[in-house]
């Protein structure tokens, strides 16, 4: 990479999942930045308050992703993402196969486990499109969206600032379980994830085939079939409750997805 190169595609972290499933979540940055079209920039300040936190989880922090859902929408405003601690939130494993071809992260309750995430800070039109790409204003939608203080997810950021809470998405189906009823983790690669998931159940390599590819290509080429995925994993009862349900809610009037709206900070 030559001195002063921060595109995406010279720091490794331009290709989204969504074109490439087996990747999911995709690379994470170092450290934090600014996401500006295709290329990742310093930061000059990690508290926004003019913008609303939000904490990726899963793909959401892969600057290539992001840019890729932006891109969809037409929206070319940067996008502060911040490396954070954070204490008592784990990333669990979605109960739901994904249209896009993968099993996705979750939120789990987990007090006293840390772990190293990012706060993407949202202006109105682009937190409107994380909503969407997460099924938010859907009544049956993948995701709720869900506003975590800091008595539940301590958020603590380079400078020492500890933030009031941010906002995580929440999945409604549950998450999957270790076999104890705990939520499990989730391994570091997409593919992993899939070969153990479907050594363990018959059922699923009958819809999805053997292999993580032949699941990734099956569930991107049929709706039906993802939802009938995510039925036999309730089936099946590998799922759990992910601990952070009783703080999904809606802001707003009820019924309208522009509703959604952040407590005030």
């Amino acid at each position: 990479m030559r001195a002063g190169d921060r595109t995406l595609e010279a720091l490794g972290l331009a290709e989204a999942p969504r074109e490439h499933p087996l990747l999911y979540p995709g690379a994470w940055p170092e450290d934090s930045g600014l996401l500006d079209g295709d290329r990742l920039l310093p930061l000059d300040r990690l508290v926004h308050e003019e913008r609303t936190p939000v904490l990726a989880i899963g793909s959401n922090a892969c600057p290539g992703q992001l840019r890729y859902k932006m891109a969809g929408s037409g929206i070319t405003a940067p996008v502060p993402m911040v490396r954070a601690r954070v204490t008592g939130v784990d990333v669990g494993v979605s109960a739901h196969v994904s249209r896009a071809g993968y099993v996705s992260a979750s939120p789990v309750a987990a007090p006293g486990v840390e772990r190293d995430l990012f706060v993407l800070w949202l202006d109105a039109e682009q937190l409107a499109v994380i909503d969407a790409s997460e099924g938010v204003p859907r009544p049956h939608g993948n995701y709720r969206r869900a506003w975590l203080p800091s008595s539940v997810a301590r958020i603590e950021l380079a400078d020492g600032t500890v933030l009031p809470g941010a906002h995580a998405y929440v999945n409604r189906h549950g998450v999957l379980h270790d076999g104890t009823g705990r939520p499990r983790t989730r391994p570091g690669q997409q593919r992993a994830l899939l070969t153990e998931l479907l050594l363990q159940s018959p059922a699923l390599r009958e819809l999805f085939g053997a292999t993580a590819e032949q699941f990734s290509a099956r569930a991107r080429a049929d709706a039906e079939l993802c939802a009938r995925g995510t039925r036999l994993f309730a089936e099946e009862k590998r799922v759990t409750a992910s601990g952070l349900e009783p703080f999904c809610q809606q802001w707003g009037s009820p019924g309208t997805g522009a509703s959604l709206s952040p407590p005030l900070m």
